[in-house]
């Protein structure tokens, strides 16, 4: 199947060139017809484009013909300013329409929002300049987004050894847990109950990652959940002082505190390899003699072209 894809730049202006350039050349050889490329080409400080010319990429699905897919160039820093001026009522459109917005690491506050706000379910999944347009593709990546888009009902599996049996449903979200935990309190974040969160991050050291754990735990979200979800956490370090204190075990001190299962092994994050995830629809988590499998419907789907 091929789609009509409109890019945005909600966060940070691609400064690897040749990987926008490569993301774009592979979309288009498979088939997919790509707008809005005058994003591509917008700098402003660190960002691609005004707060105002980025809320207006979004803004702009209120009215008028859709695309299949609005994929995000990149992440990096960026959607917090704009969550003010985004016309929410407005967005409430694209609750029930057949359009799939995809990204992930900065764009997790963007789901936040619009499942908060407009009752939006997104997609956690790959990003043009660093997935698409990396060296080399992965093909994992490449082929569960695809598999998503095109499925009434999609899974994924993976080996997740040492953790005990889970059998569990409820609406699956997540996405960067420091976008997350930005979040939580405000009237941008959603208010998930009995949900499957997964969390993923890069460069941040166990102790943070611990410290906004508990956040989630002392704000009321983390123990509302029936299981945690842990992607990748990347290009972290420890240090001489942590002393043998390390990521999982970080992970093993926040389990004892929320009480509830943590399913480890998720291919999602910001590595090369990331499935594709649904950010508000329903679903069901499997484990079983050390195999994981999530299984979801309900998420957006663009109509068979």
């Amino acid at each position: 199947m091929t789609y009509d894809i409109r890019l945005i730049a909600p966060s940070g202006y691609p400064h690897d060139v040749p990987a926008v350039r490569r993301g774009v050349e592979r979309l288009e050889a498979a088939g997919h017809r790509l707008s809005g490329l005058d994003v591509l080409d917008r700098r402003q400080l660190r960002f691609a484009g005004t707060d105002a010319e980025r809320a207006g990429d979004l803004n702009a699905l209120v009215e008028g013909p859709l695309p299949d897919v609005v994929l995000a160039i990149r992440g990096g820093y960026g959607v917090h300013p704009l969550l003010p001026l985004l016309d929410y009522e407005g967005l409430r459109r694209l609750a029930t329409a057949p359009v799939a917005l995809i990204g992930h690491s900065d764009f997790t506050a963007l789901q936040c929002a619009l499942l908060a706000r407009s009752g939006v379910v997104t997609l956690g999944g790959p990003m043009l300049a660093s997935d698409f347009g990396a060296p080399r593709l992965d093909a994992l990546t490449w082929d569960h987004v695809w598999h998503v888009l095109a499925s009434d009902q999609a899974e994924v599996a993976w080996e997740s050894p040492g953790t005990p049996a889970v059998a569990v449903e409820g609406t699956i979200w997540g996405g960067n847990l420091a976008m997350l935990t930005s979040l939580a309190g405000s009237p941008y974040f959603p208010e998930v109950d009995g949900g499957i969160l997964y969390i993923e991050d890069v460069a941040e050291p166990p102790y943070r990652v611990e410290r906004m754990l508990y956040h989630l735990i002392h704000a009321g979200v983390l123990t509302r959940q029936k299981a945690l979800v842990l992607g990748d956490f990347t290009s972290y370090r420890v240090a001489e002082y942590d002393n043998g204190y390390d990521l999982p075990l970080a992970f093993d001190r926040v389990a004892a505190a929320a009480g509830i299962p943590f399913v480890a092994g998720l291919p999602f994050g910001h590595g090369p390899t990331k499935v594709t995830l649904p950010f508000g629809s329903a679903g069901r988590l499997e484990v079983s003699g050390g195999r994981a499998r999530l299984v979801f419907a309900g998420h957006p789907r663009p109509k068979t072209p």
